[in-house]
């Protein structure tokens, strides 16, 4: 395959190549794009913001209640099936969690604008590297830093909970570079949306609770599935935010497939998925009946869905709507935490109300 030359002391063509297909005629268009990105200092300009802002706009960390909440759920179905709390537990699981997902922001920053797809016509909010605060280079030796740290906290939890956990973790972080790097990235298909489901959702609330129980038991797999449709629910938003410049970009994501109106449509599926796993979570005995106050935070999605489909009537809508679909997708985040925790203390209180 045509490679793209790097500077002789910095071999990162591995890690370029990667990342396209040279059937695509885009790949001599993108070389030279890629070795300025890699290559080419932060500005210096007077635009430049400081460096706290520098670092919240690349580990975004309105993202990181959706690594938590699953910790915090799976942590909660461990409780009432072994009545132990192991704070070590969730204390580990959450930082190993929240640099997987640090890092996978990072990850996705350079190498989105590597390839192309986030430019100056981005319509969300900024990115360090498209910026010119950051050079590739370094926001990807950030990301693979906070990937490391993530193997260090789990290596805590796989003395633990042994071999299943260290090869749920391994895939993990190999998912979580798969998600924008490789061959074929995750976040360039229609799997995004999936794949948000089984890794913030099935196997990080299964994960948690068995390193609890030592066994994943049905309430891990409806927690799994109340955790992560929200969560998968945030990426659909964002996909539909950014249709028009990833068409542009070559990308075929979930919103693109199934245009504006099939996405929204698809929202709506989601909300009422969450609505029967909890409506089934209710059905495993006592304590989980006190998940079902769960359906009360069904309520604060309604008005979310609602903006969606006043914004979405066609599937030509103009970038014109940008800043309500950023609110949208704030709103949708805040959503997915806020029903993790009215689940988690309704099954608590019915818990201990016993």
């Amino acid at each position: 395959m045509p490679r793209c030359r790097a500077p002789a002391n910095e071999p990162i063509n591995e890690q370029i190549d990667a990342q396209f297909d040279p059937n695509h005629g885009r790949h001599d268009r993108l070389c030279a794009t890629i070795r300025h990105h890699l290559t080419s200092a932060p500005s210096m300009t007077t635009n430049r913001p400081t460096w706290p802002t520098i670092a919240w706009h690349a580990i975004r960390p309105h993202t990181l209640p959706l690594s938590l909440s699953p910790v915090l759920a799976g942590s909660v179905v461990g409780w009432v099936e072994t009545g132990l709390a192991r704070l070590d537990i969730t204390l580990f699981a959450a930082l190993s969690a929240a640099a997987i997902q640090i890092g996978t922001n990072l990850q996705n920053d350079a190498v989105d604008s590597m390839n192309g797809t986030d430019t100056t016509d981005r319509i969300g909010p900024p990115r360090v590297t498209q910026s010119g605060w950051l050079s590739a280079r370094s926001v990807l030796r950030a990301a693979h830093a906070f990937f490391a740290l993530a193997v260090i906290c789990g290596a805590y939890l796989v003395a633990i909970g042994g071999w299943p956990i260290a090869l749920l973790g391994l895939v993990s972080i190999a998912a979580a570079y798969a998600y924008s790097s490789g061959p074929w990235p995750i976040s360039r298909g229609p799997f995004g949306e999936a794949f948000v489901l089984l890794f913030f959702g099935l196997v990080a609330v299964g994960g948690v609770a068995y390193l609890y129980t030592g066994a994943l038991e049905p309430a891990a797999w409806l927690m799994g599935l109340i955790v992560g449709l929200p969560a998968s629910a945030v990426l659909l938003i964002n996909n539909l935010r950014d249709l028009e410049g990833d068409r542009r970009a070559g990308r075929k994501t979930l919103a693109i497939v199934l245009g504006r109106r099939g996405s929204v449509r698809l929202f709506g599926v989601l909300l009422v998925g969450v609505g029967s796993s909890i409506a089934a979570l209710a059905t495993l005995g006592w304590p989980w009946p006190g998940a079902l106050l769960g359906l009360a935070g069904l309520l604060y999605a309604l008005p979310i869905w609602s903006l969606l489909r006043s914004d979405n009537t066609a599937d030509n809508t103009a970038a014109g709507t940008a800043p309500s679909f950023n609110q949208s997708l704030k709103k949708a985040a805040r959503f997915q935490f806020l029903l993790t925790l009215v689940v988690c203390l309704g099954v608590i209180v019915a818990q201990t109300a016993v």
